[in-house]
């Protein structure tokens, strides 16, 4: 069996591919993977490292507004459908699967123009400009936020599988979690993450917050990202914190410090709430503002309308609103436990299992 896989440009779209080339591995005795992304996206050094191997075309997303820059990009665009027509034509695959990014729009296209069986997976509440558009050439559309639905017309196609999830994550546990990081079962513990670069809001706010959970004994891991961590040492000044508070420029292993805590504080990228709700983590949520059609909102919206979350815009953060928060969850036991038993129930600890039922039901 010979699979194309193709999605690039950030992490929430190469993640989900890899992890479903590692499940076709995992299952099928005879498989052939290859990838088709871009020179300079993240997918030229993350899938190689993973063992794929990855060729490129060039294709380049458009600016919003008209200019000469787009008409460049036009013409790299039919030379991206040029290289992807070679690439699907030598390659000859049995299925074609697009994870999203402007990558996979030619390769998906010039593949559901041969015939050959296509489908794609759109990792946000609200979808993406290129899954949008293959929505229309594709067999099957597979989606990982329920209200995603509402936004392809043809309804018929689409399968709710939810996102696929780290296997660390899914097999930690939260008692072993707390004593490998030398935290009491009895104590709260707060994971606060501003994504892969850190967020210099949220670091802004969580300064002025430390003091009151060393106060109150509150554990927690506060991950400033590496280009923060000097100037937020700077600000916090000299402060006693125990053995279990900890504040670090990067976190190696996120499954156990997710696993331990009994609250997150995060943006609202796809694969950080998958993992989140794999482990009915409640969370308080500040999404990132001016992301690709405001997505991260709608994803952080979704979880807050089944009561698995409470969010903070950008806009509307400071120290006072996310302290407030803090404490109102972690104080009330009941709150606490409904949020983790809503977000439990919006979790999909499956997915990957899901998608790769669904990619073996078209052959």
């Amino acid at each position: 069996m010979k699979v194309l896989i193709s999605g690039g440009g950030t992490g929430g779209h190469i993640y989900p591919a890899i992890a479903i080339a590692n499940k076709l591995e995992e299952e099928l005795k005879e498989v052939e993977i290859l990838f088709v992304g871009t020179e300079k996206g993240l997918e030229s050094k993350v899938v190689p490292k993973a063992g794929y191997e990855l060729k490129t075309i060039t294709v380049e997303g458009f600016q919003r507004k008209i200019s000469f820059e787009n008409v460049k990009r036009v013409l790299k665009l039919f030379k991206g459908l040029e290289d992807a027509r070679k690439i699907v034509k030598k390659f000859d695959p049995d299925i074609v699967i697009g994870t999203g990014g402007y990558v996979c729009g030619p390769v998906v296209f010039n593949a559901a123009m041969r015939g050959i069986p296509t489908v794609i997976h759109e990792q946000n509440a609200f979808p993406g400009i290129t899954n949008k558009i293959l929505a229309r050439f594709v067999d099957k559309i597979l989606i990982s936020f329920e209200d995603a639905k509402k936004y392809f017309p043809n309804s018929d196609k689409v399968v709710f599988t939810g996102n696929p999830v780290r296997k660390e994550i899914l097999t930690a546990n939260k008692n072993e979690a707390k004593r490998k990081l030398g935290i009491a079962e009895d104590k709260k513990m707060l994971l606060c993450v501003g994504g892969s670069g850190g967020s210099r809001k949220l670091n802004d706010s969580m300064v002025n917050i430390i003091s009151n959970l060393v106060k109150e004994d509150i554990q927690f891991i506060h991950v400033t990202g590496k280009n923060h961590y000097e100037k937020f040492i700077d600000k916090l000044g000299e402060i006693n914190l125990k053995k279990s508070q900890k504040v670090v420029d990067y976190l190696d292993d996120m499954a156990t410090a997710l696993a331990a805590c009994d609250l997150v504080i995060c943006s609202a990228g796809a694969i950080t709430l998958a993992e989140v709700t794999a482990l009915g983590k409640p969370s308080i949520i500040i999404p990132k503002a001016y992301t690709a059609e405001n997505h991260q909102e709608y994803n952080a919206k979704s979880l807050e309308n089944k009561g698995a979350a409470m969010v903070i815009l950008e806009k509307d953060l400071n120290s006072k609103v996310l302290n407030d928060m803090i404490f109102k969850i972690l104080g009330d036991r009941k709150r606490l436990k409904d949020m983790e038993q809503n977000s439990k129930n919006a979790g999909m600890p499956q997915s990957i299992e899901i998608i790769y039922k669904e990619i073996i039901s078209m052959l």
